[in-house]
């Protein structure tokens, strides 16, 4: 058991960026700043009223779930506003065919990333393109 002699708690809002997918975010925290009666201070992180990690410490992306997170100053995000997310744009309605008329429900669409799609198809590429040419000169040879 832990007596404590003195205390207060401070709100601090921390900037995010993640550097795996570049998502930019805020999180609010409630820090407890408390004092035994040994003089001993630690300091208690809470978000949403629950005992978390101090927020440069195992700082998660809610986005893509990465690890690899970086922090800007406090109050570095209302002064450059331009670095926050464009807002999500409202799913479009999703209308079922009327009674008697063919079709089926349309389903929203994911895009996936560029980047992934280059990852992946550049080397399908490379690899159909060289098989293609063995084929080839092989037939060639016969």
């Amino acid at each position: 058991m832990v007596l404590v002699a003195d205390g207060f708690e401070t709100r601090e809002t921390w900037p995010f960026e993640c550097l795996r997918c570049l998502y930019v975010w805020e999180e609010d925290f409630v820090v407890r700043h408390l004092t035994d009666v040994h003089g001993n201070e630690v300091e208690i992180w809470l978000s949403s009223g629950v005992a978390v990690p101090p927020p440069w410490s195992d700082t998660c992306c809610p986005h893509c779930g990465a690890y690899h997170v970086t922090s800007f100053p406090s109050g570095y995000l209302t002064r450059h506003p331009e670095l926050l997310p464009d807002p999500e744009p409202e799913p479009a309605p999703v209308f079922a065919p009327a009674a008697g008329e063919p079709g089926r429900m349309s389903t929203p669409r994911t895009n996936l990333p560029g980047r992934l799609l280059i990852a992946l198809g550049v080397p399908l590429a490379v690899f159909v393109g060289y098989e293609l040419y063995v084929n080839a000169v092989a037939v060639a040879h016969h």
